[in-house]
């Protein structure tokens, strides 16, 4: 389970750096707390809500299956 996670934090930063957008950008667009994303990209939240990755999916402009891969 710890591995997925890794993953999405993973592909979160790297579909957030493809934009050229901070995580501070992010966390605005995705109407979350800066820490959430500072958090699950640094691998610290191990369980993220399926809530909160969609709505960095949405910010990100991607499809939630796409962070999950």
């Amino acid at each position: 389970m710890s591995n997925e996670k890794t993953i999405i934090g993973n592909n979160i930063k790297k579909y957030r750096n493809k934009l050229g957008i901070s995580q501070d950008v992010l966390s605005k667009r995705a109407n979350l707390a800066f820490h959430t994303i500072a958090k699950i990209e640094a691998g610290a939240t191990p369980n993220p809500t399926i809530d909160t990755v969609k709505k960095i999916a949405d910010a990100l402009g991607v499809s939630l299956d796409v962070l999950m891969k």
